[in-house]
């Protein structure tokens, strides 16, 4: 397959730390306004305006494109055993400590809504886990992941390799409006 980062990804270099820092930073920015992009095409499609959604598209590409140069720069991509090892970290990070402490706090302070989306949030981060974990196993032993398809609930991000279930155990969005990857 032909590398398309070939040329274009700037290389890791050692990094003053403000320099560090700031690289960060618009790694978090770029890739939140990359999202948030998204999320606006998606309500300009809904709102009849497929050409400002088209828009939308298109530069949270290229901020996804920033963000990534700047994980590059940041020596934040590796090898895939190393990313897959990574990616399992972070979310064992989200499941364990970040999500039950914004939940705490939603509920503390009467939140519901918040506390649907940390919820949903949370459980689909132990999918993707358990996912990263198998998928680590296969590279160790030399294989990648199979073909079957990759589902993804349009609601919670409840995500599984195979078929969508009937209704999603998170949310109850049924399985067929499941996004196939």
């Amino acid at each position: 397959m032909a590398d398309p980062f070939r040329n274009t990804p700037p290389k890791p270099e050692k990094l003053g730390a403000m320099t560090e820092e700031n690289l960060k930073a618009a790694f978090a920015g770029e890739s939140q306004a990359s999202q948030k992009y998204l999320a606006f095409a998606a309500k300009a499609d809904v709102e009849g305006y497929p050409n400002v959604g088209r828009l939308f598209r298109a530069v949270a590409y290229a901020e996804s494109m920033h963000a990534r140069n700047h994980l590059s720069v940041l020596g934040g991509i590796g090898d895939t055993a190393a990313n897959l090892k990574s990616a399992w970290g972070g979310e064992t990070f989200e499941i364990d400590e970040m999500y039950p402490a914004y939940d705490a706090v939603a509920k503390l302070q009467g939140n519901a809504e918040a506390g649907t989306s940390i919820r949903y949030a949370k459980t689909a981060e132990k999918d993707h886990q358990g996912i990263y974990d198998s998928t680590a196993k296969s590279i160790g032993a030399g294989e990648d992941l199979g073909k079957a398809p990759i589902r993804v609930c349009p609601v919670c991000g409840h995500t599984v390799i195979g078929d969508a279930p009937d209704e999603c155990p998170v949310c109850g969005t049924a399985g067929q409006f499941f996004t196939a990857f």
